[in-house]
């Protein structure tokens, strides 16, 4: 007897533009809720062995993102900075991964540079991303398939050469690891608190790019790194290496970003990191 033919199986379909949509609505509401303590000298405690600050503002906007995107998506895996682990994210495809506040030291300080950053990783890889700095009316989004945008207009890295100027956001001794040939052409910009707020200034091309410290985590990069991704850059560790997320240690070492013009040349002239 004839068996009767077999349709193929559904290959599975993910709509990351619906998963923008989403977390771009829940970024923007943990915003809110941050800016009603931004100024107000919320409660703050210290971990980390006494080293980082944690502020009633983190875990107020860490609670509304918890509740609207877990609802939503409860199947997905979960890894915030103001969550305890569970190691039951590493059997997950599909996660969300959550800074509330990226840049407590700055939010506490009154400094507009924050932001609340958000990201969908499927595979170890970030698939949608947003950036909402709400004290400064700047949100950044991107998807995998899809264009990194600022507040709705499309965005790219600069176009600098290793040849010209170069606007760099990184401390004193980082830059000092670099070549003598090109460290003279170094302009190092003001601080910036946020680390992915700094990741989408290269993204939007205001800065050219920035030196990591080590033991930077997957909250801190994964929407920013998608986002400058898109834009036409890139972050990756001192042997051009990309990122894998979702693994079991989730810090990173020492990492260069910027456009993917750029970055090859930075590395090759990086004779020396500082000890940290």
């Amino acid at each position: 007897m004839q068996e009767p033919d077999r349709k193929p199986e559904a290959v599975p379909q993910f709509d990351w533009q619906a998963d923008l949509v989403l977390i771009t609505e829940a970024a923007r509401e943990a915003g809110r809720v941050a800016m009603a303590h931004f100024g107000q000298s919320p409660e703050v405690w210290w971990k980390n062995e006494g080293r980082s600050p944690v502020s009633a503002a983190d875990y107020a906007a860490n609670r509304v993102l918890e509740e609207i995107l877990r609802d939503a998506r409860p199947n997905y895996g979960w890894l915030s900075e103001e969550t305890d682990d569970d190691p039951a994210r590493l059997s997950c495809d599909t996660l969300f991964v959550i800074d509330p506040i990226d840049g407590t030291r700055a939010f506490l300080a009154g400094k507009d540079t924050w932001c609340v950053s958000v990201a969908v990783v499927h595979k170890r890889t970030p698939v949608a991303g947003v950036l909402v700095a709400p004290s400064l009316g700047e949100e950044f989004t991107a998807t995998i398939d899809g264009p990194a945008r600022r507040n709705g207009q499309d965005i790219s890295v600069s176009t600098a050469g290793i040849e010209g100027t170069l606007k760099f956001a990184s401390a004193q001794d980082m830059v000092a690891s670099f070549s003598s040939a090109i460290r003279p052409r170094i302009e190092r910009v003001d601080h910036i608190p946020s680390l992915a707020y700094r990741l989408a200034l290269v993204a939007d091309g205001r800065i050219d790019a920035t030196l990591v410290k080590k033991s930077s985590h997957d909250w801190d990069l994964a929407a920013a790194d998608l986002i400058l991704a898109r834009a036409g850059g890139a972050i990756t560790d001192l042997d051009g290496e990309a990122l894998v997320y979702n693994r079991q240690e989730v810090t990173h070492p020492v990492l260069c970003a910027a456009s993917r013009e750029l970055l090859p040349a930075l590395l090759k002239n990086i004779s020396r990191i500082p000890r940290s």
